[in-house]
C-alpha cells in the first residue's frame, strides 16, 4: 500500500465531506461517479494489502525451505511493509467506523 495510494482515498474523503457541508463543489456529483470511485480505491487498497500479505508469507516460506534466492532482511522487509500495510487499514477502518457512529448520533 503506497502513500500516494492513502493520500488519493483520503483526498476523495475531504471532498465528499466538504460537499456534504455545503463547500466546494466538485465535478463529480454526490452520487454515481463519486460512490464508484471510492469504493474502486478502497477496493485496490484492500487488494495491496492482501498482495503485500501473499508476497510476505511467500517470501517466509520460501527461506524456511532453504531457496537461496530469498535472503532473511528481505523477507523481514517483506513482512514489515505487509505489516504496516495492514495496520494502516485497521487505523482507516476505525476512523470511518468512528465517523459513521458520531453521523449516526446526531440530532437532526
Amino acid at each position: 500500500m503506497n502513500v500516494s495510494g492513502v493520500d488519493n482515498l483520503l483526498a476523495q474523503m475531504r471532498t465528499i465531506m466538504a460537499q456534504a457541508q455545503g463547500g466546494v463543489a466538485s465535478s463529480q456529483g454526490v452520487g454515481g461517479a463519486g460512490q464508484a470511485d471510492f469504493a474502486s480505491a478502497l477496493k485496490a487498497q484492500l487488494d495491496g494489502v492482501s498482495s503485500r500479505q501473499h508476497v510476505a508469507e511467500d517470501m517466509q516460506k520460501a527461506f524456511v525451505l532453504g531457496d537461496d534466492k530469498v535472503s532473511l532482511s528481505d523477507t523481514m522487509i517483506a513482512m514489515q511493509k505487509a505489516n504496516v500495510a495492514f495496520q494502516t487499514t485497521v487505523q482507516v477502518r476505525n476512523k470511518v467506523v468512528a465517523a459513521y457512529n458520531d453521523i449516526m448520533n446526531m440530532q437532526v
